[in-house]
């Protein structure tokens, strides 16, 4: 008889890491709904206004705006390997681990790439950025906007503009910042940019949006090569080389959003996920999600202080959802977080490279951007650092109600 593995529980958890993070009990529902054939009428048309919520979230009138169906890496991938060319140069200004990843996943298109580096903790001005543009001349500039492993935002207002006038594409990888921090794209003039949901938009991990440029979708669509099941009589493939991966051909993928092209079978569940996200986000107002996850972080960030803690990296360029925090020299930063996890249920992250065991990395964001999860996890981080044997001044958790008592 073959073996029966019991139903998995999951154990109660407070995801307040960097991401992902507990998702919205009302994106959880959404979810659950029956599932819809991709070219019912009714499902077709929920596609049509998922389209329109995220032209509403990235503050554009951009057409092509669609989802990916895969992880947030998912849109990076489409938007990198649907826009380089092997030989196109492509500029990267790399100021953590995930500027590393869009320069791991341009060189695998074949890109050339060009590398500015920025100290772990400190973001680039647009002064340096258009000093690497002149140098280098690159076809597409590829930034990240926040990096979680530093938790720094990178100011992008100015970059777009810099970018059309030396005649590169601009892309960005707003996964971590969206919903949180300001991202107008077309005020900004940004070109691409791919998000998910697992961070400020309150979803589960499973789908990215993304948003494409009229000059960005002429150079796709020069690319376009249908495969040879989907080619109707007279067809005629683009004038560029074709796009290496298909399932991540966006060629492809927008004309299944626009046109109906049968290029893959819709993620049903996470569609629906990825629409109760825009539309919880939009119901809030962008700007008042913006402020509430400022709120939240600068409680946190007090709290954190009045415990005696040392915060990292330059605080004019913090994102608004996550927190670096050095690891007291007192006790083993890792033996922390499984304690905390263990015995509280609460989960915090570390980091990579450089920082791996230096800074612990806590959000603030998505659903877990409330007043109650902050002041949990001081309490309980307090709580686990006295366990190890620190001396705290302050569990900071009257310091995270000051803050939110100057509110009212």
């Amino acid at each position: 008889m073959a073996n029966r593995l019991p139903l998995f529980n999951p154990p109660p958890r407070l995801l307040m890491g960097p991401g992902p993070i507990n998702a919205d009990p009302r994106v959880l529902r959404a979810m659950s709904v029956p599932l819809l054939g991709q070219y019912d009428p009714d499902f077709r048309q929920l596609m049509r206004d998922s389209q329109e919520l995220y032209r509403q979230v990235f503050e554009t009138r951009n057409r092509a705006t669609v989802l990916v169906d895969g992880t947030a890496r998912a849109g990076i991938e489409a938007i990198l390997v649907s826009l380089v060319c092997p030989g196109d140069v492509v500029l990267v200004p790399v100021f953590g681990r995930f500027g590393n990843l869009l320069c791991e996943i341009a060189s695998r298109c074949g890109a050339d790439i060009r590398r500015v580096e920025a100290t772990w903790g400190t973001v680039f001005s647009l002064e340096t950025i258009e000093a690497a543009i002149r140098e280098h001349r690159p076809r597409l500039v590829a930034v990240c906007q926040g990096d979680t492993s530093t938790t720094m935002c990178q100011p992008l207002e100015g970059l777009g503009e810099l970018c059309r006038t030396y005649g590169a594409i601009s892309y960005v990888d707003a996964t971590a910042s969206i919903g949180g921090n300001p991202l107008p794209v077309d005020a900004w003039k940004l070109d691409a940019v791919s998000v998910g949901l697992q961070k400020c938009l309150g979803g589960p991990a499973g789908i990215s949006p993304v948003t494409l440029s009229d000059a960005v979708v002429e150079q796709i669509e020069n690319r376009k090569h249908l495969e040879s099941g989907l080619q109707s009589e007279g067809y005629q493939p683009g004038a560029g080389p074709r796009i290496a991966s298909n399932y991540f051909d966006l060629a492809m993928i927008v004309g299944y959003w626009e046109h109906g092209l049968n290029h893959h079978t819709e993620a049903t569940t996470m569609l629906y996920a990825a629409y109760e996200c825009a539309r919880i986000l939009l119901e809030e107002g962008l700007q008042a999600a913006h402020a509430r996850h400022r709120l939240h972080c600068q409680a946190l960030q007090a709290g954190l202080v009045a415990m005696g803690l040392r915060l990292f990296g330059d605080r004019a360029h913090q994102m608004q959802n996550v927190t670096g925090v050095y690891v007291p020299a007192e006790v083993d930063g890792e033996a922390v977080r499984r304690t905390l996890l263990s015995d509280f249920g609460i989960e915090i992250g570390t980091s990579f490279g450089p920082l791996a065991g230096v800074i612990w990395r806590i959000g603030t964001m998505g659903y877990n951007a409330q007043r109650t999860p902050v002041l949990q996890t001081l309490a309980c981080l307090a709580a686990t650092l006295r366990i190890h044997g620190m001396k705290l001044p302050s569990d900071g958790v009257a310091e995270a109600i000051l803050v939110y008592s100057q509110l009212k």
